[in-house]
């Protein structure tokens, strides 16, 4: 929207806007925020920025905990969700070091920038273009308690099959009947059209939106391919889109993985093409699917991390109750062509050298969008380095429904971590991909497995509901 300090005070003035509001990224990928009168804004804002106490945002700060966050005038628009006139910008944390600032090396849009440096420094490519699918779920009502005397949790949506007895006009989709379905069952359409549009509004591309498969209120929206980092900048206002927009239609958004037992889980798999020199790195007419031996080593890449790379990618204890059998969601280790039982799935649809490329599955959106598209690039890019094939390796290509398999021949399989824990130990003892090139600082790895382990800790402690039906009665 605006390039300069005087462009935001021309645009402040023009759109009589009241107030300048600093989005800020934490450690787990949640907006934080810093407001300050649209009067105050001007050219020394953008030298000085805004100061913050980064050690309460999550970061293990090795420095001094204070920080400016010095804004990036291209995110700046108007937040349509704001009564009062709202300039919304986010940016970059630094370090304060007289005479100059310098990057705070753990902070999430710091790291992806890097992670394309690195990239245009490899020589492999100059340009990685992601695309983001997003699943959630749109809820009528929502209820959860954690104290001693009472563990639980409600989730309830109007057109839910359980409500067959009570909605009252028939209204009802039937059990994992969601998929595509029209109105009168698409209930939340205009909700979900609105958000589309506001996403447009803030220089989002749309590609479309549409039911998903469970019947609770399961739902996508597909941005259009876009540069990784701008991508990343844009995971975090989709999100925000989403969330503020149901609450303006009197529901509840989530992008929780596994919401509502035995429905279908939310997952965010990312779509991914390199370019170089304005040409696709990943096609080949002669190749598996029309794929480079380069993309087969970005893949063969991504699999041999995919231990670690889940501990960023699915970051929840939610997550993995996401990744079973059963749900199209992906638990082997391996490739295919238009096989949603492979992490990796290479879409028969992508047929032209500019669009063909493959998705990673697994990836949810709990995860911190800047750290999860940066360690992707990272794996894949380590692929490339060390020319790790897929196939050699005997992780596909699996063009079989993996899930059909006899006992015998899925136990020769390998499978995803089933717990974040076990995520946990593959980061730690597989995480040397990530600090190349000092695009994750050690320091960062070790905090973000630490608050992870805690957040296990944590929640292993607490009585299950699902416990008393096995084990109150023993």
């Amino acid at each position: 929207m605006a390039k300069t300090a005087q462009d935001i005070m021309n645009l402040i003035k023009e759109e009589d806007i009241k107030m300048v509001d600093f989005k800020i990224v934490d450690i787990n990928g949640q907006y934080r925020h810093v407001t300050i009168p649209a009067s105050q804004f001007n050219e020394d804002t953008l030298v000085d920025g805004i100061g913050f106490d980064a050690s309460n945002y999550g970061y293990a700060v090795v420095e001094k905990s204070d920080m400016v966050f010095i804004p990036d005038l291209e995110t700046a628009q108007i937040d349509p969700f704001c009564e009062i006139k709202t300039l919304s910008v986010t940016g970059n944390a630094m370090i304060i070091d007289y005479p100059d600032n310098r990057p705070l090396d753990q902070y999430p849009r710091n790291i992806v920038l890097a992670a394309e440096q690195y990239m245009k420094d490899s020589g492999i490519a100059d340009e990685m273009l992601i695309l983001p699918e997003f699943e959630f779920y749109l809820v009528d009502d929502v209820r959860w308690k954690v104290e001693s005397k009472n563990v639980s949790m409600s989730v309830d949506c109007s057109q839910a099959h359980w409500n067959a007895d009570k909605e009252g006009k028939g209204v009802i989709v039937p059990f994992q009947k969601n998929y595509h379905i029209a109105k009168p069952f698409d209930k939340t359409y205009e909700c979900r059209s609105e958000m589309v549009l506001e996403m447009e509004k803030a220089g989002i591309p749309i590609k479309y939106h549409h039911p998903e498969v469970s019947a609770s209120g399961q739902f996508e929206i597909e941005p259009m391919l876009g540069q990784m980092s701008k991508m990343a900048d844009a995971t975090m206002m989709i999100k925000y889109i989403i969330r503020n927009t149901a609450l303006k239609y009197g529901l509840s958004a989530t992008l929780m993985p596994k919401p509502v037992f035995g429905e279908a889980g939310s997952g965010m798999h990312v779509h991914m093409i390199l370019m170089k020199d304005g040409e696709p790195v990943f096609s080949d007419d002669n190749g598996y699917s029309h794929l480079s031996e380069t993309a087969h080593w970005f893949i063969g890449g991504l699999l041999k991390h995919i231990g670690s790379l889940c501990a960023i990618t699915n970051p929840s204890t939610n997550s993995f109750k996401r990744l079973v059998p059963g749900f199209e969601a992906p638990v082997t280790v391996g490739y295919a062509t238009s096989n949603r039982s492979a992490v990796i799935r290479i879409p028969a649809y992508a047929k032209t050298p500019n669009l063909r490329r493959f998705e990673i599955r697994n990836p949810d959106a709990t995860c911190n969008p800047y750290l999860c598209y940066a360690a992707i690039l990272m794996a894949g890019l380590d692929g490339v380095k060390n020319k790790i094939d897929p196939s050699a390796n005997g992780w596909g290509p699996f063009d079989v429904n993996l899930y059909n398999l006899p006992e015998e021949e899925k136990a020769k399989l390998q499978g995803l971590p089933t717990r974040l824990e076990d995520a946990l130990d593959c980061l730690e003892a597989d995480h040397d991909y990530l600090t190349a090139g000092g695009v994750f600082p050690e320091h960062l790895i070790k905090n973000f497995i630490a608050l992870k382990r805690k957040e296990c800790l944590e929640l292993s402690k607490i009585p299950h509901p699902a416990e008393f039906d096995k084990y109150y009665n023993l």
